[in-house]
C-alpha cells in the first residue's frame, strides 16, 4: 500500500483511508453541519450569514469555512469585494441528503415551527421541497411513474414526463438520476436527483411556481395550482 508522501514541498497526499477520515471529520462539528444544511437551499451565502445561521463568531465562521473548502464541500465565489460560499456540487448535496435521511430517521417528530409559506413550498438545493413536493412524490409512486423506492423513473413515468414537457437528460455517473430526499419539515420524501431538478426547472419555466427573490420560498401561481391538479391530481 502506498504511504503518505509528498509531491512537492507544499503538497501532501494522504492515503485513501486517511482522506476519507479527514472528509468525515470536516462534517463532525455541529457548527459546520449547520452551515452545510443552510447551504442546502442552493443559494450562495456570505460568511456573516453562515456565521449567524450557526450562531458563532465571524472569526470562528471563517475557520470553519476554510476547513470545508479544504475538503471540497464548498466553493467560494467572488463578486467585487464580497465573498459568497455555496455547495461545491450536486454530489455534495446528495451526500448531505443521505446523511440527513440516516441521522434524522430515528428522531421523534418535533413540534412544527417552520413558517407556513416555507413548509408549503421551498427549494432544497436545486429541487423542490415542502408539502406540495411531498404530495407530488407520493403521486408519482401511486401512478407508477416512479419506482417504489424512488430511485427509478419507470417507462410509464418517462412517457408521462415527456407529455408534460419535462426534459430529462440521460443518466450521468456524476449524479444520481433520481432519489428520495427526506423533507425536514414533513418527515416524508420529496424527489431529488437530476429528475427532481428537471421538475423544478420546468415548473419555473412554465410559471407554475415563482421563486421569491432572496429566499428559498416558492410561490405557487394560479396556473400552477391548475397544472398540479391536472398532471398530479393535487388539489391545493
Amino acid at each position: 500500500m502506498l504511504r503518505s508522501g509528498t509531491c512537492t514541498k507544499h503538497e501532501t497526499f494522504l492515503e485513501p483511508e486517511e482522506q476519507l477520515a479527514a472528509t468525515a471529520a470536516a462534517m463532525s462539528d455541529a457548527s459546520r453541519a449547520r452551515m452545510l444544511c443552510s447551504l442546502m437551499d442552493g443559494r450562495a451565502w456570505t460568511a456573516t450569514e453562515l456565521g449567524a445561521a450557526a450562531d458563532i463568531s465571524a472569526s470562528t465562521a471563517s475557520a470553519h469555512l476554510a476547513r470545508l473548502m479544504k475538503q471540497r464541500f464548498i466553493t467560494c465565489l467572488m463578486q467585487g469585494r464580497h465573498r459568497y460560499y455555496r455547495l461545491a456540487s450536486p454530489a455534495i448535496a446528495e451526500l448531505l441528503e443521505k446523511l440527513m435521511d440516516i441521522s434524522w430517521a430515528g428522531l421523534p417528530v418535533p413540534k412544527i415551527t417552520t413558517p407556513v409559506n416555507l413548509r408549503y413550498a421551498r427549494t432544497c438545493y436545486d429541487h423542490m421541497a415542502g408539502e406540495i413536493a411531498v404530495e407530488i412524490y407520493d403521486r408519482l409512486i401511486t401512478k407508477q411513474w416512479l419506482a417504489n423506492d424512488g430511485t427509478l423513473l419507470t417507462m410509464q413515468g418517462k412517457q408521462a414526463f415527456a407529455t408534460i414537457g419535462i426534459a430529462i437528460d440521460s443518466p450521468s455517473s456524476r449524479r444520481k438520476f433520481c432519489c428520495p430526499c427526506l423533507d425536514w419539515s414533513e418527515r416524508r420524501y420529496h424527489l431529488g436527483g437530476a429528475v427532481g431538478a428537471a421538475m423544478l426547472l420546468h415548473f419555473i419555466q412554465q410559471r407554475w411556481i415563482e421563486p421569491v427573490t432572496g429566499y428559498r420560498e416558492l410561490r405557487i401561481t394560479k396556473a400552477g395550482h391548475h397544472a398540479f391538479k391536472c398532471h398530479f391530481d393535487i388539489a391545493n
